[in-house]
């Protein structure tokens, strides 16, 4: 077994769980390497405190599960069998008597968990969430890797958005040319939803790209990520078209420094509120306190938003491997939105930033 499965299975004898049961995509790829969106079909990994794990997936995918590196027992099934039974009936063979159950809790949809729970009748459910986000929280030297690659790429895809910035183009034309240009390069998926919003568009933290059109004048805003190797980044960007007004530029260099404040704050031993504070006290020293409406920032790796939480009241202490976001935002309805975010790790002696591309104030002509 590898060492992810080993691992979970020595937690499952020190807490007295009879199986652990994974259906959320992003857990089953960090187990088995097989990276794969079943849709509303059951994939899944059971795991047991000395028996063989097994995967159940459908039959259709059974050989690309083979292919990713799945050694171990494969369930394959057709869309006229029910995989819950065929998963229960495995299990029992491997564990007769099932007192204690591991599940996502937070990712098992109502009706797979009645399912379970009539089959599993004698067995309590706890969450299997806890264990797995403090094992994906600290990178291995590979994970890094990757997602050094999925940040070359998030530069390249905001160095392309800048350049295509001109006047009359709209929000859509400029996403559209950095997914073209992703794609060239054999990105075949982003992390969620590219934006590209401008002027006051910009002051929606999570607005949608549409139709408007860039104005000189204006701040644009683009916020993207790109997945690689099943690994994701996420970087924000704000330039300026044309020349900007005052205080479009004190909101701009604002968050510029509650972000940097942030990023020398940032260090092994340090907790996630203090980073958090450091760049929310910078932005309530300038008053817009109020315009700051979320957390710093957030955990990355197979997921876009992984543990930890970077925020004011989160004292979980910071330590090697981690990798999150720090994104401070000023958002000032019908005058301008403003957000830096840059992907960092911590090393064992401060930080690395993956996300290249300048932070300092771009004037697009």
């Amino acid at each position: 077994m590898s060492e992810r499965l080993t691992a979970l299975s020595g937690w499952m004898k020190e807490s007295n769980t009879d199986v652990t049961f994974i259906s959320s995509p992003d857990n089953v790829f960090y187990l088995s390497g097989f990276l794969s969106d079943p849709h509303e079909r059951l994939l899944a990994i059971a795991v047991f405190q000395d028996a063989e794990p097994f995967m159940i997936c459908p039959a259709m995918d059974k050989e690309n599960a083979k292919n990713a590196g799945w050694n171990l027992e494969i369930i394959g099934y057709s869309d006229t069998d029910d995989s819950m039974e065929l998963a229960y009936n495995a299990i029992k063979k491997r564990v007769p008597s099932i007192k204690r159950t591991a599940i996502e809790k937070e990712q098992l949809n109502v009706e797979r968990y009645e399912k379970m729970n009539s089959l599993f009748s004698d067995s309590a459910f706890v969450s299997a969430e806890e264990k797995l986000r403090l094992m994906r929280m600290v990178k291995t030297e590979d994970e890094l890797q990757k997602l050094r690659k999925a940040c070359e790429l998030a530069d390249f895809a905001i160095e392309t958005g800048v350049n295509e910035i001109s006047e009359g183009k709209t929000e859509l034309d400029v996403l559209a040319a950095i997914e073209y240009e992703l794609k060239k390069k054999g990105v075949t998926q982003m992390s969620f939803s590219t934006m590209v919003l401008t002027g006051k568009n910009a002051a929606a933290p999570h607005g949608t790209p549409g139709l408007t059109k860039m104005s000189k004048g204006d701040l644009v805003l683009f916020d993207l990520g790109v997945v690689m190797d099943g690994y994701c980044s996420d970087i924000t960007r704000t330039v300026a078209f044309g020349e900007i007004n005052k205080q479009q530029e004190k909101i701009y260099n604002t968050v510029l420094k509650a972000q940097l404040q942030a990023l020398d704050t940032a260090r092994a031993g340090v907790k996630c509120s203090d980073v958090d504070l450091a760049a929310r006290n910078v932005i309530d020293a300038a008053g817009y306190g109020e315009y700051f409406p979320h957390r710093l920032g957030h955990g990355l790796g197979i997921s876009v938003h992984e543990f930890p939480s970077l925020t004011s009241t989160n004292h979980l202490v910071l330590e090697k491997g981690m990798v999150f976001t720090a994104e401070p935002g000023i958002y000032v309805p019908g005058v301008a939105g403003v957000r830096i975010e840059d992907d960092v790790v911590i090393t064992e002696s401060g930080i690395e930033i993956l996300t290249k591309y300048p932070k300092e104030l771009v004037f697009v002509s």
